[in-house]
């Protein structure tokens, strides 16, 4: 894969983007890396929640989404993470320094934007978080936020 500025496969800008590149993407999968940066709008004394993996997790489903999106010639669209199910995560907390793998597997797809994933996020080849995500990618984003077509 040619790699590709975060920015063009993800709506999310400045402190609110926390994916550093994709290392892979596939039609069912992407993998994604980010490092824990001394600047993160979540760092508290040097140590990032381990909750805050939820976000790296939904993060990597968006540079999916904007992946097949690009690949037909669209641009990336916002999306919702509507609930995370079974998420574990072996510590308390990311640190400064360290390099986040993240990996997606879209598992399921409905017409109406509903889909589901397995995400997991390694540090030095190690697992230290799982969980499924439910997430909702409207057609039209902008129109499902000012309460029309429901």
């Amino acid at each position: 894969m040619t790699e590709v500025a975060i920015d063009e496969l993800v709506p999310h800008r400045g402190t609110m983007s926390w994916l550093g590149r994709v290392l892979e993407a596939g039609e069912e999968h992407l993998v994604a890396e980010a490092t824990i940066g001394a600047d993160h709008l979540l760092l508290r004394d040097g140590q990032l929640s381990a909750a805050a993996g939820i976000e790296y997790m939904a993060q990597a489903v968006a540079a999916w989404a904007g992946s097949c999106r690009r690949a037909a010639g669209g641009a990336p669209k916002i999306g919702f993470l509507l609930g995370t199910r079974r998420y574990t995560c072996s510590r308390a907390c990311f640190r400064v320094g360290e390099v986040l793998r993240i990996r997606v597997e879209h598992r399921f797809q409905a017409d109406n934007g509903l889909g589901q994933f397995e995400a997991s996020i390694e540090i030095d080849g190690v697992e230290v978080a799982r969980a499924s995500l439910n997430v909702f990618g409207p057609e039209e984003p902008e129109a499902f936020l000012n309460g029309q077509g429901l």
